[in-house]
């Protein structure tokens, strides 16, 4: 009776352990493979909406808003700016004396899709010295990793200036 009893449990066993076995290769094999495409849209949405929010909030708070606590600023003439510490201590004053807004060109992201970085064009409007509004481009490139929420944030940016007047206006 005990030897009948073994048997049964021994073959129960052997056929759960068969379909754990099997359904742990199903889901190994289940997609994980991330959509390259998807991922780069992604990106180049986040960077668009970023610039949305330069607009709307003001370059600032948009900036304090998609910074990883990590990020490096790289700005002329200055050294890196390391770290959210020093960049909401960079940001501490308004920005009300000029508008930046930006369009990405491209976006690449990792096999991964876990770090990438947007590059493109800026568009910066200020007040002169005068009086007058002034309009400047230049190019960026942002660098951006996902957090442990799965939300990008960026942790290097910077970008220089050298595209050149808009509408006539003249070169510094």
């Amino acid at each position: 009776m005990l030897n009948g009893t073994y048997k049964m449990l021994m073959k129960t066993h052997s056929r759960q352990l068969a379909l754990f076995s099997f359904l742990i290769i199903l889901f190994a094999g289940c997609n994980r493979t991330i959509d390259h495409k998807q991922a780069v849209r992604e990106l180049l949405d986040v960077d668009l909406k970023f610039a949305e929010r330069s607009m709307v909030t003001g370059s600032h708070s948009a900036f304090l808003e998609y910074i990883d606590d990590s990020c490096v600023l790289l700005r002329p003439k200055r050294m890196p700016v390391i770290g959210r510490d020093k960049i909401v201590e960079m940001f501490s004053s308004p920005d009300t004396s000029f508008t930046l807004n930006w369009s990405p060109s491209f976006a690449e992201v990792s096999e991964s899709a876990d770090l990438g970085y947007t590059y493109g064009i800026y568009t910066v409007q200020m007040d002169s010295p005068d009086g007058s509004r002034v309009t400047k481009q230049g190019t960026y490139v942002t660098i951006w990793k996902k957090n442990k929420n799965g939300e990008w944030k960026f942790v290097l940016d910077t970008g220089n200036q050298g595209i050149g007047p808009i509408n006539g206006e003249s070169k510094e």
